[in-house]
């Protein structure tokens, strides 16, 4: 099983420099290639500086002239904000620029804050069609002469200018959780990606599930990869996991703050939870992530990704956002290198 990296500038206090955590998110890139981390994932998001991510193809750039060999993928790309050709253009120029290293992740994205200033009335929930109908439209502009005319986009003849570095394309992952999107990405010769965000094992293994029935339904298709991505924090003593856990669970609720997305937001902050407010969501409860999400002893860390691999998952990517400091995701992620990862070898 391969180990993947995932990773955004995470920023829920404007005290934080934005150069600086830039400048952090690099270094824990840095760290995971010379761990033996097999790809850096980095996503999309606008205007929320809770995950700073506007086109995370300029971030897989820059990194690829920091780094020597590890691949470097976008989780995800939302397709809807995107026009087909350009961003058929963009991947082939960044694969390009990296040599062959690019994944392109897609997805239809989530927050309504993101939907409500770039998705021209498009409903989160029902943007499904977009990523349906990008996915075939970008590997027909890449193969060259190609005209469009769909529910979403409508163009003439195009090809993709420039090709691709990799032959016919890089590989392309879809993010999915519902089984019509696991069917969808059997059909297009597609890998999956898949997070259980702050469910435990048990939806990890319900998503396995919907990948092999996908399989199953598409049996002349070769099986595709699928990676699976979880908030992972590593310890050595108890004081250290309770304050991890504590942490996580503040994350999930600025994340579920921004999806419900009904507090006030000024200058890409949300507006602060307070302690009581964290206190009474009760399914992102420090008890609850300790329980479901990835965070425990390097023994224990490996107990729970062994039940990931014996499932049958080709790659664990993980998920450093966390609402931590800096200092405490490094030290965490030395330890997985040092401790976890050698297990799995």
């Amino acid at each position: 099983m391969d180990f993947s990296f995932f990773a955004h500038m995470e920023r829920i206090d404007k005290s934080q420099s934005q150069t600086r955590l830039y400048e952090e998110f690099i270094e824990l890139c840095l760290l995971a290639e010379k761990g033996g981390f097999s790809t850096i994932w980095n996503g999309e998001h606008h205007g929320m500086n809770f995950t700073i991510a506007p086109n995370p193809f300029t971030n897989l750039v820059d990194l690829s002239h920091r780094t020597n060999s590890i691949k470097l993928g976008t989780a995800t790309i939302v397709a809807p904000f995107w026009h087909p050709i350009k961003l058929a253009e963009e991947t082939a120029m960044a694969d390009i620029i990296t040599k062959g290293r690019l994944q392109l992740g897609l997805a239809r994205g989530a927050y309504s804050f993101e939907y409500d200033r770039l998705a021209d009335g498009i409903d989160p929930f029902n943007a499904g069609g977009a990523l349906r109908e990008i996915v075939p439209a970008i590997k027909a502009i890449w193969k060259g002469d190609y005209a469009h005319d769909g529910e979403h986009w409508s163009f003439p003849k195009t090809t993709s200018s420039p090709k691709p570095y990799q032959d016919p394309h890089p590989p392309i992952w879809i993010a999915a959780r519902g089984q019509n999107s696991h069917d969808f990405a059997l059909e297009n010769d597609c890998n999956v990606q898949v997070t259980p965000l702050w469910l435990g094992d048990e939806e990890v293994e319900s998503l396995m599930e919907r990948f092999n029935k996908a399989c199953e339904s598409y049996p002349t298709k070769p099986r595709p990869k699928i990676m699976v991505l979880r908030h992972t924090f590593v310890a050595e003593t108890e004081t250290e996991l309770v304050q991890g856990a504590k942490d996580v669970s503040r994350f999930y609720c600025y994340f579920g703050a921004w999806f419900k997305n009904e507090r006030p937001i000024e200058q890409g902050l949300i507006k602060k939870l307070s302690e009581e407010e964290m206190s009474k969501i009760e399914m992102y409860s420090p008890e609850n992530m300790r329980k479901n999400s990835i965070i425990g002893t390097p023994e224990e860390v490996i107990k729970r990704i062994k039940f990931c691999e014996k499932l049958g998952y080709d790659e664990y990517s993980y998920w450093v956002d966390s609402s931590m400091s800096f200092d405490k995701k490094k030290k965490s992620l030395e330890l997985f290198i040092n401790k976890v990862m050698p297990e799995f070898t």
